[in-house]
């Protein structure tokens, strides 16, 4: 509910303070006394873009600061996911700056035009002429059925659940694209994976297997020299075995005489033992060694194989192609395996498709269930508005495509005549009918949810007298549970409200400005009859406008 209005410094409002009270708030005034520009700022605590235009004096920025009271909106999880502070006693202000830059804040929390539009929504619902042709498209039509229906959560579940099934086919057309893609590198990864696979790659072999290749390479010049260094060792006149055993014994008969042959002796002696070591492994060398070119070529090729691998692969080692086998292995198992995954996705797409139905179909029944109640609603509400012929002709049914409310298609006609044809609203409907078909509309759903503040905008534009008075009547209900305004210049409708307000101009300083006033009683009676009669009031009509009043 709207409690009170701010506006500084925009088009031709000085300054304007403006409180207002719960039920049927009427607003009057004279052409151009400025209705439009006061449904101009409040549009702008709506989100509405702003105008540098909007300024009166360019050099003052423009303020418009708007207090609603959101106790029974249930806003507090739209709050929560805008990361706003919940105040129950809500401030919305917009600021337009001279530079022409605006900005918006909720609860001095500023915020872009994106949230002021998402929470202005819930709060105001300015019904102008152009808004009438809301009523020609599918989705407000659904709406209202929805609403008489009442099923808010089973059409959040079917959202809910249409949301993941979209996700799913997403997720399963990625995986056909990437099975294709797949597909085609899979023979030739298989290939990679086989060459490596044969390949028996041990990490660490390459330097084996090069310095077995080395030795049997150059085993007859290694044979020589195992053979030279037999002979050194143990010729019997002048090898190094001999001469050491020796002077080990030339040195026992001295080590009796003093420590220091002692330690000559032991240096020998150790000397002795390292280089008959030395001899046993040179023999051992020599039996083992022999020309094996069977092996050789055997250990030729691996290399060979080892080295090709790296080249292609651009590996600096074994335990890099090991790594490279590893994961053509992960891709070669993936593909192989994908149909699996594919298969398993289907069968979630399929899960799903079956909640939906069963969903939709609930939601389906609903809908069917209230037309008739919606229909009879209408046409009896349309009968007091002098459309005693009004009928519609709504039906629904129920397709093979999911959409974003079920997967119901809708064809909601209207014939205004007898034995008229009946037709798509827009077609059907002239513009004063259409505002009368939205006044029921929005009769009929304030029964049953909880609608904002509405505003109408002059939606008795070319209605008679004794119509309008029962248009007042259908407000003056529908303010009993919530906040309405009614912009208007038939004196009947005038007369139903809880508080009027009055939008005149005044020129001071030869400077034209934009006022707004509320009316006391006597006030009221004055307005009324002017409304009926003109500036220059008779009788008669002030004693209309008591009567229209009391």
């Amino acid at each position: 509910m709207l409690t009170s209005l701010s506006i500084k410094n925009y088009a031709l409002i000085d300054t304007l303070h403006v409180d207002f009270d719960r039920g049927l708030s009427i607003i009057t005034g004279e052409t151009g006394a400025g209705k439009s520009i006061l449904l101009g700022g409040l549009s702008l605590i709506l989100g509405k873009r702003a105008d540098l235009n909007s300024l009166k004096d360019t050099t003052q920025k423009c303020i418009i600061e708007a207090v609603f009271d959101i106790s029974d909106y249930k806003l507090k999880s739209l709050f929560k996911v805008e990361d706003l502070d919940y105040e129950p006693q809500t401030i919305i202000r917009r600021e337009i700056l001279p530079s022409g830059k605006s900005r918006a804040f909720i609860n001095d929390s500023p915020v872009n035009l994106s949230s002021l539009q998402l929470l202005g929504e819930r709060l105001i619902d300015i019904h102008s002429q152009h808004q009438t042709l809301e009523l020609t498209s599918n989705e407000f039509q659904f709406q209202v059925i929805d609403a008489l229906a009442g099923h808010d959560n089973a059409l959040q579940n079917y959202k809910e659940t249409l949301k993941s099934y979209k996700g799913l086919q997403k997720e399963l057309k990625e995986l056909l694209i990437f099975q294709a893609e797949a597909i085609k590198e899979h023979d030739y990864n298989s290939f990679l994976l086989n060459e490596l696979i044969e390949a028996n790659l041990v990490d660490g072999e390459l330097e084996t297997l090069e310095e077995e290749y080395e030795t049997l390479n150059n085993i007859e010049g290694i044979k020589e020299k195992l053979d030279e260094a037999h002979h050194l060792l143990s010729e019997e006149e002048v090898g190094t075995l001999s001469t050491l055993t020796a002077l080990k014994n030339a040195f026992q008969k001295l080590a009796g005489f003093s420590s220091k042959y002692e330690g000559i002796f032991n240096r020998i002696s150790s000397s002795l033992i390292e280089m008959d070591d030395v001899f046993s492994e040179v023999n051992t060398l020599q039996d083992t060694l022999e020309v094996d070119p069977d092996r050789l070529q055997t250990v030729d090729s691996k290399l060979k194989v080892l080295h090709n691998l790296m080249q292609k692969h651009v590996a600096g080692d074994i335990s890099e192609l090991i790594k490279i086998k590893n994961e053509l292995k992960e891709k070669v198992s993936v593909t192989e395996n994908l149909e699996d995954t594919i298969q398993k996705k289907q069968l979630e797409i399929d899960s799903k498709t079956a909640e939906l139905n069963t969903i939709s179909k609930k939601i389906h029944e609903k809908r069917i269930d209230v037309i008739p109640k919606l229909k009879k609603q209408l046409e009896s509400i349309l009968i007091g508005l002098g459309m005693p012929n009004a009928q519609f002709n709504i039906e629904i049914i129920y397709s093979d495509d999911f959409f974003a409310n079920g997967k119901d298609e809708l064809s909601f006609l209207f014939s205004a005549n007898k034995g008229g044809h009946f037709n798509e609203l827009k077609k059907a409907a002239s513009g004063g009918e259409l505002s009368r078909i939205m006044l029921a509309i929005k009769s009929v759903l304030s029964k049953y949810i909880k609608l904002p503040t509405i505003m109408f905008d002059e939606i008795d534009t070319g209605v008679s007298g004794e119509i309008s008075n029962k248009m007042g009547d259908i407000m003056l209900q529908m303010s009993k549970t919530m906040q309405v305004f009614s912009i208007t210049h038939l004196p009947q409708i005038a007369a139903k409200g809880h508080s009027h307000y009055k939008v005149y101009k005044e020129d001071i300083n030869n400077t034209t400005r934009t006022n707004l006033l509320k009316l006391n009683h006597d006030e009221r009676i004055v307005e009324i009859a002017q409304m009926l009669g003109g500036v220059e009031m008779s009788s008669s009509a002030i004693a209309h406008a008591k009567e229209l009043l009391n």
